[in-house]
């Protein structure tokens, strides 16, 4: 009834290629004398970041299948839905995960440097990743949150929705989540967790057993469809 873990990451996996495509194409059309231009002048900061663009939405895909294999592995209890669109809206949502405790919306995100939550004495919070502000992931993940809770308004059982971060290290044997160690993160009631925290969090006991959490899931299914 979940999503086997092959299903994370797809439609990231797809833009990536669709990228390369479009990169491929537009190398094509240029005249001989053109490429051998290029060729001997080295890629063109247009190409590098074209490159780069690629790259990150393969790191993306790679980052939602690993997480995807984690909470297979580690959390037998748990039903995972996978890379589901966000109905009128150009995004998906990572992964749903039905747990013993609740419903889990969880946003994986693969940066390379430090995670932050900075609280100021006046203003919001914001989140900080390697320097820069990326508050405006919060505010996507509200949208996720929202629409999933949606799904559950009508339902005569309270049914718990919870959005929480899932920060996966990048590439690299000394590379990191770049979160704290000995603490976990918060913003907007949704906390930042590595997949081991996240494994410990979905394996916690709660209400909802084995039939209620297929219910749930079929719901779910029907509201959101694979990205």
């Amino acid at each position: 009834m979940a999503d086997e873990p092959e299903a994370a990451g797809a439609s990231a996996r797809r833009e990536a290629e669709r990228l390369r495509a479009a990169r491929a194409q537009h190398a094509a059309a240029r005249t001989a004398a053109r490429r051998v231009l290029d060729a001997l002048a080295g890629p063109s900061e247009r190409e590098r970041r074209a490159r780069r663009h690629e790259r990150n939405w393969e790191l993306g895909a790679d980052g939602e299948a690993e997480v995807a294999r984690v909470l297979a592995a580690e959390c037998p209890a748990v039903l995972v839905l996978h890379d589901r669109r966000l109905p009128g809206a150009g995004a998906n949502i990572d992964h749903i995960a039905v747990a013993p405790s609740g419903v889990f919306v969880i946003d994986t995100k693969r940066y390379q440097g430090k995670v932050e939550v900075i609280n100021p004495l006046f203003g919001k919070p914001r989140l900080i990743i390697a320097g820069r502000n990326k508050t405006r992931l919060v505010t996507a993940l509200a949208k996720q949150v929202r629409a999933v809770r949606a799904v559950f308004s009508e339902s005569a059982d309270a049914i718990p929705v919870y959005g929480c971060f899932c920060f996966v290290a990048p590439p690299g044997l000394l590379a990191t989540s770049g979160l704290p160690a000995l603490w976990t993160l918060r913003i907007a009631d949704f906390r930042l967790y590595a997949p081991r925290r996240l494994v410990h969090q979905l394996n916690q006991d709660g209400p909802i057993d084995a039939v209620a959490a297929r219910a749930i899931v079929a719901a779910l299914e029907r509201r959101f469809v694979p990205a």
